[in-house]
C-alpha cells in the first residue's frame, strides 16, 4: 500500500483518481493527515499493490507503473498523455497475464482430458 500526498501538484486526489482511471490505472482518492480538503475531494491517493503482485510484477514493473502514474498526474488534462499511458498499461498487462498458470495448463493436452 502506498499513500501519495498530492498537495503542491496542482491536482486533488479526486481529480487524480479520475484522470488515472481514464488511463486504465485504478487508485483511490484518500485523505491525508491534516487534510484541508473534504474526504470526497481529498488531497491524497491510495495505491494498492495486490493487483500487480498477483500478476508476478516486481520492482522494475513498479518503477514503470510509478512513471506512468507520474505522467498522468503531471499532465492530467491531456488526452494524448492518457492515451499513451493506456498503451503502456496494456503492454505491461499483456506481459503479466492475470491467470498465467491457468492459461498455461489449459493449453497442455493432459489438461484437456487427452
Amino acid at each position: 500500500l502506498v499513500d501519495v500526498w498530492m498537495d503542491g501538484k496542482g491536482i486533488t486526489g479526486k481529480d487524480a483518481e479520475k484522470a488515472l482511471e481514464a488511463a486504465n490505472i485504478t487508485v483511490n482518492k484518500n485523505t491525508i493527515p491534516f487534510d484541508q480538503n473534504k474526504p470526497f475531494i481529498a488531497s491524497g491517493l491510495r495505491i494498492g499493490t495486490p493487483a500487480v503482485t498477483t500478476r508476478g510484477m516486481k520492482e522494475p514493473e513498479m518503477r514503470e507503473i510509478g512513471r506512468l502514474i507520474a505522467e498522468v498526474i503531471h499532465d492530467s488534462a491531456s488526452e494524448d498523455v492518457r492515451k499513451k499511458v493506456r498503451q503502456g498499461v496494456s503492454e505491461l498487462s499483456s506481459r503479466f497475464p492475470l491467470y498465467a498458470k491457468r492459461l498455461k495448463r489449459a493449453h497442455q493436452p493432459e489438461a484437456m482430458g487427452a
